[in-house]
C-alpha cells in the first residue's frame, strides 16, 4: 500500500471558504492533506480513488459524550433526568466492570465510524479499556477519566489520582490520536475543594478542563442554593476557566454568563437530542454564536440519545434554533457543519482536524451522493446537513488511515462486537 493517495472527480466540502463545495482531487501523504484544488496533483506511485459518485468532508468530531453507555441505550426512556439517572443509570453502571466498557465502548465506536464520526471525546470510568478500544479501532479521541466527588474524601483522592494518571498514560498515544483532559463530573457532583484540585492537576499537567454545566433548570437552582452563585459564575471563582476548558450543555445560560464564558474562549458543546430527549430545554446557541463563545456538537451517551449519528445531531441544530427564533438564518446549513467539524476540533483543541486543507489531518469521509435523497445536486452542503444520515457514509479515513471502506468497518469485527455487547448487556441484568 502506498503512502500518498489521490482522490480523483470528488467533491469536497470547504465550509467557511468563497467555494464551499470544490470539484477536482485531493491528495494525502502519510497521515495529512498535501493538496487540495481542481489541477491534478502528480500520480506517480499513488493510490487513486475515483470519487465521481462521492461526496468528501472533515469527519464529524463528536465533543461530548460517554461510550459505554451504550448498553444502556433504551434502558430508561421518557424519564426526568434526575430519576433517570438515580433509578434507572447510576444503578446499572455502578455495576459496570473494565470489560463492559470495552464492550459497550466499541459498540459506540463502531457506531460513530461507520457514521462518519472521526474524533469523538469520552468521559467515563475504566478509561484504559476506552483507550484501547480507540487505538485498535484507528479512531481519533479525546479521553479523559470523569469523576463524581460524592464520596468520602479517601475515595475521591482515589479517583483523582486515577484520573491524573490516566491523563499521563495515555497523552498522546496510539500514533497521538489520542489526548487526554481533566474531567470533574459536574460543580453539583463535585464539592468546590475538590473541582478545585481537578484544577491544580490541570496546571500541573497543562491539559484541558471538561465538565458537564448547566443542563437543567433544576441543576442551576441547586448551584445558586448550595454556592450562591449561577454555574458558569462558580466555576469562574473556582478557576476552572484559568485553563482551557470546554463545558457540556450549558442550556441554561444568563446573558452575563455567556459574557463570562466568551471572556474566557471556554467552548460548549451543544447536545440537541440529549437535549430535547431529556426535556432539559434548548440552548441559546446562536447567542452564544454571536458572543463569540466556540460551539461545537455532542451526542452526549446513547442511553439518551439514543444513537450517535452526528448527521442527526447537525440537522436538528440548524432546525430547533430556527424554530426556537423564529428566524430561519438562525444557523444556517454552513454554520452548522462548522459546528459538527471544525469548531468540534478547535473545541477540543484539535489544531490540524477538522478541516479539508493542505498540511491539515487527514480525517475525512465520503458520502454516497448517488441516492435518491441527494438529487439534484442542487447544494450539496446544504443536502449533508439536511438530507444526509449516518447510514450515506460510505468511506472514512482517519490519520490518513481507511478505516471505513464501502460502509464496512475495516478495523473492529463487527459481528464479534455486535455479539458481545448483547452478551454483555444480558449479563449485566443478571447481576
Amino acid at each position: 500500500m502506498s503512502n500518498k493517495t489521490v482522490i480523483r472527480n470528488g467533491r469536497f466540502l470547504v465550509p467557511g471558504s468563497e467555494q464551499p463545495v470544490l470539484s477536482g482531487y485531493m491528495a494525502i501523504e502519510n497521515d495529512r492533506i498535501t493538496y487540495i484544488g481542481e489541477e491534478q496533483p502528480d500520480l506517480e506511485g499513488a493510490d487513486t480513488v475515483d470519487g465521481s459518485r462521492l461526496l468528501f468532508m472533515p469527519g464529524l468530531v463528536n465533543t461530548h459524550g460517554h461510550a459505554a453507555m451504550s448498553l444502556l441505550r433504551g434502558y430508561g426512556d421518557d424519564m426526568v433526568l434526575q430519576a433517570w439517572l438515580e433509578q434507572k443509570m447510576w444503578p446499572m453502571e455502578g455495576k459496570f466492570t473494565g470489560d463492559d466498557v470495552y464492550w459497550g465502548t466499541a459498540l459506540s465506536v463502531l457506531e460513530m465510524l461507520k457514521g462518519g464520526t472521526t474524533t469523538f471525546l469520552d468521559m467515563y470510568d475504566h478509561m484504559d479499556r476506552v483507550a484501547e478500544v480507540t487505538e485498535r479501532s484507528g479512531i481519533r479521541a479525546v479521553l479523559m477519566r470523569g469523576v463524581i466527588g460524592l464520596c468520602p474524601e479517601d475515595v475521591q483522592n482515589h479517583k483523582l489520582a486515577e484520573a491524573i494518571q490516566f491523563a499521563r498514560d495515555w497523552h498522546g498515544k496510539a500514533d497521538g490520536r489520542i489526548t487526554t483532559m481533566m474531567s470533574p463530573h459536574a460543580p453539583y457532583t463535585c464539592p468546590p475543594d475538590f473541582f478545585m484540585k481537578f484544577v491544580q492537576a490541570a496546571h500541573d499537567l497543562d491539559l484541558p478542563m471538561h465538565t458537564h454545566m448547566s443542563e437543567t433548570r433544576h441543576e442551576v437552582q441547586q448551584n445558586v442554593d448550595d454556592y450562591g452563585l449561577r454555574p458558569a459564575l462558580h466555576l469562574e471563582k473556582l478557576g476552572m476557566f484559568t485553563r482551557p476548558s470546554i463545558i457540556a450543555h450549558g442550556v441554561h445560560l444568563t446573558d452575563e454568563e455567556i459574557e463570562v464564558l466568551a471572556r474566557y474562549n471556554v467552548g460548549v458543546s451543544h447536545n440537541p437530542g440529549s437535549n430535547l430527549k431529556l426535556a432539559s430545554g434548548v440552548a441559546r446557541v446562536p447567542d452564544l454564536l454571536k458572543a463569540g463563545v466556540k460551539v461545537s456538537l455532542g451526542t452526549d451517551g446513547a442511553a439518551s440519545n439514543n444513537n450517535l449519528d452526528m448527521f442527526e445531531e447537525m440537522r436538528l441544530a440548524a432546525l430547533i434554533h430556527k424554530g426556537v427564533s423564529g428566524d430561519p438564518t438562525a444557523v444556517p446549513a454552513p454554520e452548522a457543519l462548522l459546528l459538527a467539524t471544525a469548531y468540534g476540533a478547535e473545541s477540543v483543541f484539535l489544531k490540524d482536524v477538522g478541516r479539508l486543507s493542505a498540511g491539515m489531518k487527514a480525517d475525512f469521509i465520503a458520502l454516497d451522493i448517488d441516492q435518491p435523497h441527494f438529487l439534484p445536486h442542487t447544494d450539496l452542503l446544504s443536502h449533508a446537513v439536511y438530507s444526509a444520515s449516518a447510514k450515506d457514509v460510505a468511506h472514512v479515513w482517519v490519520n490518513g488511515k481507511q478505516v471505513v471502506k464501502n460502509g464496512q468497518c475495516l478495523t473492529l469485527d463487527e459481528e464479534e462486537v455486535l455479539r458481545k455487547a448483547q452478551e454483555t448487556f444480558d449479563a449485566l441484568l443478571k447481576r
